[in-house]
């Protein structure tokens, strides 16, 4: 067993474990534990010194060619969003899968990882969920089948380029600045498209056998169960009636959570005489809501309770929709009060989804609940007030339909990746250059104004790799990964090369799935480089075991933005993400480790 470092080495993976344990708490937010790491660190550089460290070493990150490469390409892939590029290529996919839908859906399998080998999966996604919803529906197959793999193809195609992923340019990044390999455009192309090709025959041939044939859409009543609330007014059934004849009403169905009274809160007894402006709080399905709300005469309560002739609750013009918030949406990470989403959309919030989970607190009301990507909300209004939804790039509309906008300013937003692309990996100018000029291009020809730029920078990625570059700087100062690594040796010391590029692919796609995939790389890097030099072997395949590792976001919904999306859209539980993104790894790991080693040992 190797030795035990010094106490600020010791502090340093200390720290580590303590930041990435804050990583999986769904309570904090990324911004603000990375922004809380930062000023950490910075904070005990100055109380602690230590020789090789400077509280103005924890800030570079802010100015860090790969983070300035990861939000250029998210503008650039936001203006391929906005302008509806892929439009034609969306409806291209939707007449073959009218045609032969076994074939087509190997062709959107490998469309969607070739699209996502230059693109922010994200985008992709969002493209395709109502697409192959649409055609699931219209050749009577499961489209729980087919979003999951479609999902998992695009977070394989990421690998393929240096621009895949975030994940990609940061350990690219930490690798130079650590003096290893210079990885360009298209380097590790072969090793990852072998692996993909595996991926995709088992995407296709066996994962829609591991999920089951649960049919969505609106041919069916949605099984998502969503937090509401039912007002009591002058008129309702209810009104003056214990709670226990309210839910006879109900033939017993309804289960009341919490009662809202007069600013207050009391607990739903069965004896309870219900007042005229009492709240009852309810979780069931969209069915089930509206049955409760005709039965008792009690509406749904809107956001903000703002009822009147423009927003109706009750209108036989009227329809129920649910749309899901998408990463990059303006309800990302804050409220329905804040956005003013009733006054922007023209439509009344009646219920609150979260896969799996609680979404409101005791005291909380609708619009101030904080919302994140694959929230889904139960929204009513004019039909014509829904369809306009599917234009906006903040929302997914759950029902299976296709309505691809599209503008004459697509060209231009193609064009401008396509020439970021080639530049780059021509060696002209490093992608980083070439991304923001895209960026620019974008900007200078209205393609994009700033607020829309602006939007689409994910600000935890942002502040997710500023700390993880600082976290990685100060493992390497203090000389914890020369002990992580050494640990990681002795550990593995009888499995050969191949064994152990096979260990360190594990232990990243293990970190991935439940902590940033970011953070996983950065802290991974500098610990592959020192086992390539304490085994004297070429740095490139424990590099690339790092990154290919850290990509492996297949076994939990949390691990990736898109695995909450299609979650969301298909009702899929925590149990099928470790039925089909299990064995997914294990086929990538020993496809990869054997890849690795005949490439680059």
């Amino acid at each position: 067993m190797p030795a035990l470092p010094d106490a600020h080495a010791i502090a340093a993976i200390l720290l580590t474990v303590l930041a990435l344990w804050a990583y999986t708490r769904p309570q904090l937010s990324m911004e603000l534990t990375s922004l809380g790491l930062i000023a950490l660190l910075a904070f005990g550089a100055v109380v602690f010194p230590h020789p090789a460290l400077s509280p103005q070493i924890f800030f570079a990150g802010f100015g860090n060619e790969a983070l300035i490469a990861v939000c250029a390409l998210m503008v650039l892939g936001q203006g391929l969003v906005r302008t509806g590029a892929l439009e034609p290529f969306g409806r291209l996919l939707a007449r073959a899968w009218r045609r032969a839908p076994f074939v087509s859906f190997l062709a959107t399998l490998i469309s969607a990882a070739v699209l996502s080998a230059f693109v922010n999966n994200t985008p992709i996604v969002i493209l395709l969920l109502p697409i192959l919803m649409t055609v699931c529906l219209r050749t009577n197959d499961s489209p729980a089948r087919v979003l999951m793999p479609m999902n998992f193809a695009t977070i394989i195609g990421g690998t393929i380029t240096t621009i895949g992923t975030s994940t990609n340019l940061l350990v690219i990044s930490v690798a130079k600045d650590l003096g290893a390999h210079q990885f360009d455009m298209f380097d590790f192309a072969l090793p990852a498209t072998i692996a993909a090709g595996v991926a995709v025959i088992y995407l296709w041939l066996i994962a829609p056998r591991l999920l089951p044939p649960r049919e969505i859409g609106v041919t069916a009543p949605s099984p998502r169960t969503y937090e509401a609330r039912l007002l009591i007014d002058k008129d309702s059934a209810a009104r003056g009636k214990t709670l226990k004849a309210a839910i006879a009403l109900t033939q017993g169905d309804m289960r009341v959570v919490r009662i809202r009274r007069e600013g207050g809160f009391i607990e739903p007894q069965d004896d309870v005489v219900l007042q005229t402006g009492d709240q009852l709080r309810v979780s069931d399905t969209p069915l089930q809501l509206k049955m409760y709300e005709e039965t008792l005469k009690a509406p749904l309560f809107a956001v903000e309770g703002v009822v009147d002739e423009d927003h109706p609750l009750a209108d036989e013009r009227q329809v129920l929709a649910e749309i899901a918030v998408v990463p990059g949406s303006a309800l990302d990470r804050t409220n329905l009060g804040f956005v003013r989403f009733l006054n922007r959309h023209k439509l009344v919030v009646l219920a609150l989804h979260r896969a799996g989970k609680t979404i409101m607190e005791a005291s909380e009301e609708i619009r101030q609940v904080i919302l994140r990507p694959g929230d889904v909300l139960l929204v009513q209004g004019p039909r014509a007030q829904i369809a306009s939804l599917r234009h906006s790039t903040e929302f997914l509309v759950l029902d299976g339909s296709i309505d691809l906008p599209t503008t004459r300013k697509a060209p231009i937003a193609f064009a401008t990746l396509a020439g970021v692309v080639t530049i780059a990996a021509l060696g002209f100018v490093p992608i980083a250059t070439a991304a923001l000029f895209g960026g620019l291009v974008l900007l200078a020809t209205r393609t994009l104004n700033i607020n829309e730029a602006m939007s689409a920078v994910s600000t935890s990625v942002y502040f997710v790799i500023v700390a993880s570059l600082a976290l990685g700087q100060m493992l390497i100062a203090t000389g914890a990964t020369d002990f992580i690594t050494a640990v990681f040796l002795w550990v593995t010391g009888g499995f050969g090369a191949t064994g152990i590029i096979a260990a360190l692919m594990l232990m990243l796609a293990l970190l991935t799935n439940v902590v940033s995939n970011n953070a996983a790389a950065v802290i991974g890097t500098p610990i592959a480089i020192g086992i390539a030099n304490s085994l004297g072997l070429p740095a490139e395949p424990f590099i690339l075991a790092v990154l290919f590792g850290a990509n492996m976001s297949f076994c939990t919904p949390m691990a990736y933005q898109t695995n909450l999306l299609v979650m969301t859209a298909a009702n899929y539980t925590f149990g099928e993400f470790m039925k089909v993104g299990v064995p997914l790894v294990i086929l990538m790991l020993v496809t990869l480790s054997w890849t690795l080693s005949e490439i680059y040992l």
